[in-house]
C-alpha cells in the first residue's frame, strides 16, 4: 500500500518540509494516491475542467503514478463526453485546505465507452451506482425538480436485468497528465514547483 499523507503537518519546527523536488513530487504522489483510495481525502473529489471553460466536481477513481493518469467515472451521454472523445485537453484542480496544498494538472483526456478498463470499472460498481445511468441524460430539461431516474427506481436498488440499459450509457475519462502544477502557501514562505516530462523546476509563487 502507498503512503499516506499527514495534510496537517508541512512544517515541523519552522522548516519547510518541502525543501527538495523529490520532497515534492513524493507529496504529489502520496496525495494523490491517497485521493483515489479514501473518501475522506480533500482531494478525494477535484474539480475537472474542459476546453468550453465547464468545471464540475468529479470523483477520482484511479490515479496511476507509473503512467501518469487519472480515471474518472462518466455519463456517455455528458456533453463534456462529447467534447473529449479520442482525446482532448483537460484540466484538474485538487485542494487540501488544512495542508493549505493546491495541485493543478494539464493532461489529455480520452473517453472509453468500451474496453477493458470501462467494463472492469462497470463490474465493480454496485447496483445503486451503475443505477445512476439509467436516467435522463446529463442536461436534460425537466418541468419539475427530478434526479432524473424513472419513478420506478427511485430510492429502490434495481436488480442485474434492469440495469442492463445503463451499461451503454455509462463511460471513464482517463487523463494522462502532462504537467503538474503544485503550490504550497506558508507563512515561513510559499513554495511553487512545476513538473512536465519528468523533469521538476522551482518557480516563483
Amino acid at each position: 500500500m502507498k503512503p499516506c499523507v499527514d495534510t496537517a503537518a508541512t512544517e515541523r519546527d519552522g522548516k519547510s518540509m518541502f525543501d527538495t523536488l523529490t520532497d515534492i513530487w513524493t507529496d504529489i504522489d502520496a496525495r494523490l494516491s491517497r485521493a483515489a483510495l479514501d473518501r475522506t481525502s480533500p482531494m478525494h473529489t477535484p474539480v475537472v475542467a474542459t476546453a468550453d471553460a465547464d468545471v464540475r466536481i468529479m470523483v477520482l477513481r484511479s490515479y496511476d503514478s507509473a503512467t501518469q493518469s487519472l480515471r474518472f467515472h462518466t455519463d456517455a451521454r455528458a456533453p463534456k463526453a462529447h467534447l473529449i472523445g479520442d482525446g482532448a485537453p483537460v484540466g484538474v484542480l485538487f485542494y487540501d485546505k488544512a495542508a493549505k496544498v493546491q495541485i493543478r494538472c494539464k493532461g489529455t483526456g480520452r473517453i472509453e465507452q468500451y474496453g477493458p478498463t470501462a467494463d472492469a470499472a462497470w463490474a465493480d460498481s454496485n447496483r445503486f451506482a451503475r443505477r445512476c445511468y439509467l436516467g435522463a441524460g446529463p442536461g436534460a430539461s425537466s418541468s419539475e425538480p427530478s434526479s432524473g431516474l424513472p419513478p420506478a427506481f427511485e430510492g429502490v436498488e434495481p436488480n442485474d436485468d434492469d440495469l442492463l440499459p445503463a451499461r451503454e450509457n455509462f463511460a471513464v475519462l482517463h487523463i494522462t497528465l502532462q504537467s503538474v502544477d503544485w503550490f504550497h502557501l506558508a507563512h515561513t514562505g510559499h513554495r511553487r514547483a512545476i513538473f512536465e516530462g519528468g523533469e521538476g523546476r522551482w518557480v516563483a509563487p
